[in-house]
């Protein structure tokens, strides 16, 4: 999914107020739910159709403490949203 159409889905949901939970599947096959905690900028390197890693952009790394505590993200790693679950 692109950030375009999750807007667009969302958008079909304005009928709800603001205050509607949005809460999150585990997996795939709904075997457990988190509320939605935190959303984050990062890189996405995709090792699979359905798989990869998650790393800071250039600036979130540069501002930690020690920079080179954390990998950075390789070249082909493209700009993401990440939703973080509760648990």
């Amino acid at each position: 999914m692109t950030l375009d159409e999750l807007r667009a889905a969302l958008a079909k949901l304005d009928h709800l107020p603001g205050d509607t939970p949005v809460i999150m599947s585990k997996d795939a096959e709904g075997n457990g739910f988190s509320p939605l905690v935190e959303i984050d900028p990062g890189m996405y390197l995709a090792e699979t159709t359905y798989s990869g890693e998650h790393y800071m952009t250039e600036e979130q790394r540069q501002a930690e403490s020690d920079p080179n505590d954390w990998s950075e993200a390789p070249d082909e790693a493209v700009h993401a949203v990440f939703l973080w679950p509760t648990n």
